[in-house]
C-alpha cells in the first residue's frame, strides 16, 4: 500500500549509497599501497559520503512512516503528491542529524576505546595517545549537540505522536503540571506505575518547556491505539543513561588529557576501554523506542501493522526467512568481530600501512596474516612510497 513512496526512497539509497560504498570500500581495505595517497584519502571520503547518503534515505523513509506528509490515497494506495514535503519534512531534518551524530559518537568511542586498550597494554604509545585525545575530544563536543537534537526529536514526538510520548514518560493519566517518572515498573493491566520515582513539574518542563502545562496520559487513548509501554519506557531510559555515562567519560577524559595525565589514570583507561558498547546500546535502544513506540501503526495514524502484512505470507514462510536471515547475519557479525580484532592486533603502524605481498581481496583476513609490528620503525620504507617520502 505504501510502496509508491517507500519503494523509490529505498531505491535511491541503492543508487546513491550502495554503489558508492561498494566501489571505494575495496580500495579502503586493499588499496593503500596500490594507489596515490590523495586517491586513498578520496576513497575514505567517498565511503563516508556513501554511508551518509544511506542514512539519509533510510531516515527519509522511516520519518515518513512516523509522520506521513506529501501523500494522497488512490485506490487504497499511498502515492506521493509532493516529494519536496517528503524529503524536506521538518521531522526528517531533526532525526537525520540525530542519527548521524549517534554514528559519529559511536566512532569516537570506538577510537578512544582502542587507544585505551593500546595504552593498557603498553603498545603503540604515540598512536594510543592520539586515539584517546581525538576520540574523547570529539565525543565531548558532539554529545551536548546530540542531547540538543534528542530534545528536538522529543518535541516532534510530543507534538505528532502524543500516545508514544505518554508511553515513554510512563504517564497514564493527564497531569497539570506533570511530573517526570525517572524509574518505575509500568503495569498496563492496572494502568499505574509501581515503585515510581518521580520529580514534580519536570515532565511539563521537558514536554512543553513550561512549568504549568497539561500533559496527556495513556488513558486518553483507546487501548487498541496504545503501544506496548514497557519497551519504550525502559529503552528510552537505557538510551539516556548510556548518553550521560558517555558524556561524563568524555568530559573527564578530555580534562585529564589536557592536563597530560590521562595515561596515568588506569581506572579511566579501563572505563574508556569498557565503554565501547555504550554508543551501540544507546543507538539500538533509541530505535526500540522509536519503532515499538509507533505501534500499533506501520504508517502512523494511517496503516496498522496488522493490516500491513502481505496477504499470502504464511507463518512458516516468515519463520524460515527469519531463521535464514539470523543465521547469515550471525555469521557476518562473527566474522566481522574476528576481522576487526585481527586488525586491532596488527596495530595502527602495521599491516594497515603495508599489506603483505600475498594479501588478496578474496581472503580479507590476509591483510593481517603476518606477525604484527610494534612500531612504525619496523615497517620497511623501501616497499612503500608514502612512508619513503616522509
Amino acid at each position: 500500500m505504501s510502496g509508491p513512496i517507500q519503494g523509490p526512497l529505498l531505491s535511491y539509497e541503492t543508487f546513491t549509497a550502495f554503489y558508492l560504498e561498494a566501489s571505494f570500500f575495496g580500495i579502503l581495505l586493499f588499496g593503500r599501497s596500490r594507489v596515490p595517497p590523495w586517491f586513498y584519502l578520496f576513497s575514505t571520503a567517498m565511503v563516508a559520503l556513501g554511508t551518509t547518503l544511506s542514512a539519509f534515505w533510510i531516515m527519509a523513509n522511516n520519518s515518513w512512516m512516523q509522520v506521513p506528509v506529501g501523500y494522497a490515497i488512490e485506490n487504497g494506495n499511498f502515492v506521493p503528491n509532493d516529494w519536496l514535503k517528503i524529503i524536506f519534512s521538518p521531522v526528517l531534518w531533526v532525526r537525520f542529524p540525530h542519527m548521524l551524530l549517534a554514528s559519529y559518537i559511536t566512532g569516537a568511542f570506538c577510537v578512544a576505546a582502542t587507544g585505551a586498550w593500546y595504552a593498557l597494554r603498553g603498545a603503540f604509545s604515540a598512536e594510543a595517545r592520539i586515539m584517546l585525545r581525538m576520540g574523547l575530544y570529539l565525543a565531548a563536543v558532539l554529545l551536548p549537540i546530540q542531547i540538543f537534537f534528542g530534545h528536538l526529536t522529543g518535541d516532534y514526538v510530543h507534538d505528532y505522536q502524543p500516545v508514544k510520548f505518554a508511553a515513554i514518560e510512563g504517564r497514564w493519566h493527564d497531569e497539570q503540571p506533570a511530573g517526570e517518572v525517572l524509574l518505575a515498573i509500568p503495569d498496563s493491566a492496572s494502568e499505574t506505575n509501581k515503585y515510581a520515582i518521580s520529580v514534580p513539574v519536570l515532565g511539563s518542563l521537558i514536554g512543553s518547556m513550561s512549568l504549568h502545562s497539561k500533559e496527556v496520559g495513556l488513558t486518553d487513548f483507546p487501548r487498541a491505539n496504545r503501544p506496548p509501554v514497557v519497551i519504550p519506557f525502559f529503552a528510552f531510559r537505557v538510551m539516556v543513561g548510556c548518553g550521560l555515562v558517555m558524556l561524563l567519560l568524555a568530559w573527564v577524559g578530555t580534562y585529564l588529557s589536557r592536563k597530560g595525565s590521562i595515561e596515568q589514570s588506569r581506572l579511566l583507561l579501563w572505563l574508556t576501554f569498557l565503554s565501547f558498547p555504550l554508543p551501540f546500546i544507546a543507538t539500538l535502544t533509541g530505535w526500540f523506542t522509536a519503532e515499538v513506540g509507533r505501534q500499533p501503526w506501520t504508517v502512523y495514524g494511517l496503516l496498522r501493522t496488522a493490516d500491513a502484512v502481505t496477504p499470502f505470507l504464511t507463518a512458516r514462510t516468515v519463520l524460515i526467512s527469519l531463521v535464514v536471515y539470523c543465521a547469515v547475519y550471525t555469521f557476518i557479525f562473527a566474522f566481522g568481530i574476528f576481522y576487526i580484532y585481527r586488525l586491532l592486533r596488527a596495530g595502527p603502524a602495521g599491516r594497515l600501512v603495508v599489506q603483505p605481498a600475498e594479501a588478496t581481496p578474496r581472503r580479507p583476513t590476509s591483510i593481517v596474516d603476518e606477525a604484527p609490528v610494534t612500531s612504525a620503525g619496523d615497517v620497511p620504507t623501501a616497499v612503500h612510497p608514502v612512508i619513503r617520502a616522509q
